[in-house]
């Protein structure tokens, strides 16, 4: 036959739509033509795909005009995920296969020269757009690849390591032998980290972590240098519970998009910590295609914002809507792609360009235009937006000579699961996530903490978002306390954390 047919999928953001590719010999000058919006990378699959043919000992069709069509023509393609389709589609177009087995099946793989097939980015988001779908094609991937796709329950996958393992799959008859299936996806690992009873002193830091922990709420610490931010922020993860299946697929299909994932941390929280010099693309993502920045890679995790006010100011400000909604969109001249951002935030930051102001160990040298200014490079939206605020002093010597003191990350861990299997039973999310009706009803007040909450607004000029704030970290406090309404002592709580910082 001179012409074929195979499937595979394209990346459009975490969606992963379906590319038809047409393979068509035809008698003429010999050429060798691709077409479909495709990308550099896919474009020189020409002399990857001749290459790995020939090498493996397979015919290639060299006095044929050859066109090979990624359909749709309008979606972008790239990456060299393409190279093994198009392969497939040369052989069965040229009867060295059976090509009617190719209808059965979806297949991404970049060849070497020798015909190996590397691992592609996006093999996850391929088969969870394959369960979705509820398609009944089987789906061949590179060996690493598969192993990553294998977590997706409910999908037919075929691992193969070279070219000359697919095509014996596809030979005629009783001559085909059939690709292995992947190992069974790793059982979860217990992630053993360090423990937040290693942090001496800082009772309030751990007890605003624990609250954040319970309501899924966001975190700024403010304190000078050395006393622990950095500790206390790479334990929050230790006090998370541990990923729903659909939510650690997530995580995993988002890392799979850049090739992060490390099947090793499968099931684990997240936890990222980009440096103060990067960039807004870096951080909320961008680039052509788009691809996904840290708060994406921070899905169902923690984004650890170390030296806040360092960060580029336009960088800070992109994280305002994905801080609100858990998503984001990013929108090029000629396409758009979404992608997940439902993450914690926990940000650290000196109180001053010296680091000392308020310190009771060390005065500050800077003059109060200079700590103006520099608590000046946070913005008072992105401010307000951040749920809890709060003070990590100085710690005197002898409190660090002395023995830990604290609760260990397992014993805060027990009282986050209650607290969270509260606001599930009770509302089917968590506090930091309540809006509009709900909110009202979950977070009802009597007359004295209303009256409380309504003084303390109308002093400190917040905003309804602060006010709304305040009630749902009042509303976990009050989970925690395993408290069935929000007391005017949650409220008091909750007005604490919202102060170190002014908004302005």
């Amino acid at each position: 036959m001179s012409l074929a047919v195979t499937h595979s999928r394209a990346l459009d953001g975490l969606a992963a739509p379906e590319v038809t590719v047409e393979v068509h010999l035809a008698n003429g000058l010999p050429s060798f033509t691709l077409v479909g919006l495709a990308d550099t990378e896919v474009k020189e699959a020409r002399e990857r795909v001749r290459a790995a043919l020939l090498n493996s000992g397979l015919e290639f069709p060299h006095n044929k005009r050859i066109t090979v069509n990624l359909a749709p023509a309008d979606l972008p393609k790239e990456s060299g995920r393409f190279d093994l389709p198009i392969a497939l589609g040369i052989l069965a177009a040229s009867g060295q296969i059976d090509g009617q087995k190719l209808a059965g099946c979806e297949f991404a793989g970049e060849l070497s020269l020798a015909g190996d097939l590397r691992p592609v980015r996006g093999s996850l988001a391929m088969g969870l757009a394959l369960r979705r779908l509820g398609s009944p094609r089987a789906l061949v991937l590179p060996q690493a690849s598969a192993q990553e796709a294998a977590l997706v329950d409910g999908l037919v996958i075929h691992a193969a390591s070279h070219l000359l393992d697919v095509v014996k799959a596809l030979l005629p008859g009783d001559a085909a032998q059939p690709l292995p299936r992947p190992q069974a996806a790793p059982a979860r690992m217990v992630a053993v980290g360090a423990d937040l009873r290693e942090v001496k002193g800082q009772t309030g830091a751990k007890r605003a972590l624990e609250i954040a922990a319970a309501g899924g709420h966001s975190v700024l610490m403010v304190g000078p240098p050395g006393t622990g931010k950095s500790m206390l922020a790479q334990r929050f993860t230790g006090l998370l519970p541990p990923l729903s299946e659909s939510q650690a697929l997530e995580s995993a299909a988002v890392l799979s998009l850049t090739g992060a994932f490390d099947a090793r941390r499968w099931g684990q929280r997240v936890i990222r910590s980009p440096h103060h010099s990067a960039s807004s693309a870096a951080l909320v993502g961008g680039g052509s295609p788009p691809r996904p920045g840290e708060i994406s890679l921070a899905h169902e995790g923690v984004l650890f914002l170390d030296e806040l006010p360092e960060f580029p100011r336009a960088a800070l400000e992109a994280l305002r809507e994905p801080l609100e909604s858990g998503r984001i969109v990013i929108s090029r001249a000629a396409r758009q792609a979404e992608f997940p951002a439902r993450f914690q935030l926990i940000a650290a930051m000196n109180p001053c360009p010296c680091g000392h102001h308020g310190s009771a160990l060390r005065s500050c040298r800077c003059t109060p235009d200079a700590i103006s200014r520099y608590q000046g490079r946070i913005s008072g939206p992105l401010l307000d937006r951040i749920d809890l605020q709060v003070e990590v002093p100085a710690v005197p010597a002898e409190t660090l000579a002395a023995a830990p003191d604290g609760e260990a990350s397992t014993v805060v861990l027990e009282r986050v699961l209650q607290a969270q299997q509260q606001q599930l039973a009770r509302q089917n999310c968590l506090n930091a996530e309540l809006t509009g009706e709900a909110l009202d009803t979950h977070c009802a007040l009597d007359s004295a903490a209303a009256g409380f909450l309504q003084t303390a607004a109308a002093r400190l000029g917040w905003s309804a978002r602060s006010f709304h704030r305040v009630l749902r970290i009042a509303r976990s406090a009050a989970d925690l306390s395993h408290s069935a309404t929000v007391q005017a002592s949650h409220i008091a709580e909750a007005i604490q954390y919202r102060r170190v910082l002014a908004v302005s």
